[in-house]
């Protein structure tokens, strides 16, 4: 719902507020895509149907079309306008407007055909190498994996030597400690901890059944990490976006 964005997601979702013209989610599914990651399904809910109609209308929203008028309307797309987009394949899903996120998980998983699974949340990008996290997840043969990262830190560092200032970083990234920066992979067996408990949430009863049973590993991500929870967050992304270099857009 993004609540410290109120003024955007009183009437659209959070990740469908827009950063450099095109909406959050769809900057995160460009990221796996780049890493070959095609096949998506969301778990709408608050405000789901504005989701809906965007990717109904992504022709007509990103690439150019000719209207006919009369008896029968004719419409003509001239491409896509993203070519990225022609081989994904997305799914719709419905999991309730204040579900929790493991509930959320199961309600979809009808559409995950038994197999290795991505889970992300839509507020947050990275450059993150997908590829490289899926392979560590197979690697290591346990339930889960959760992705680590060093947020930037809201307050500039100053490195001082007898009032002598060494050094002065503006909002470095955090150099100690690790916190979820939301790119999870999970196995089909992770379910099961989400059907052991009603209305489960992701991040406590779930993954925290992972942790004790010790089928739960962390992929340190080491680059450039950025969520959007306030409105000073979307201004810093929108900023990157302007300066023709974002750090997370790898696809082309």
């Amino acid at each position: 719902m993004g609540t410290r964005l109120r003024e955007q997601t009183e009437v659209k979702p959070k990740p469908m507020i827009e950063v450099g013209g095109y909406p959050l989610l769809l900057h995160i599914m460009r990221i796996y895509a780049h890493h070959g990651i095609r096949d998506f399904v969301l778990c709408l809910g608050y405000k789901g149907a504005v989701i809906k109609q965007y990717f109904l209308q992504i022709e007509a929203l990103l690439g150019d079309f000719t209207l006919e008028f009369g008896a029968e309307r004719k419409i003509h797309y001239h491409g896509m306008g993203a070519r990225d987009l022609r081989d994904w394949r997305v799914t719709f899903v419905d999991t309730g407007e204040s579900t929790q996120t493991g509930e959320r998980i199961l309600r979809a998983s009808k559409y995950l055909n038994d197999e290795t699974f991505a889970v992300t949340y839509g507020d947050g990008v990275a450059d993150i190498d997908l590829a490289a996290a899926l392979a560590f997840h197979r690697s290591h043969g346990k339930l889960a994996t959760v992705t680590g990262v060093r947020p930037p830190s809201r307050f500039g560092e100053i490195e001082a030597k007898d009032g002598e200032v060494l050094s002065f970083n503006e909002k470095p990234q955090v150099a100690q400690g690790l916190i979820n920066g939301g790119f999870f992979f999970f196995e089909p067996a992770f379910l099961k901890n989400i059907k052991q408990v009603p209305h489960a949430a992701l991040e406590r009863e779930a993954l925290e059944k992972c942790v004790k049973d010790r089928q739960l590993q962390v992929y340190e991500h080491r680059g450039f990490w950025h969520c959007m929870d306030t409105y000073r967050d979307w201004q810093n992304l929108e900023e990157m976006w302007n300066s023709g270099a974002p750090p997370w857009r790898m696809w082309t």
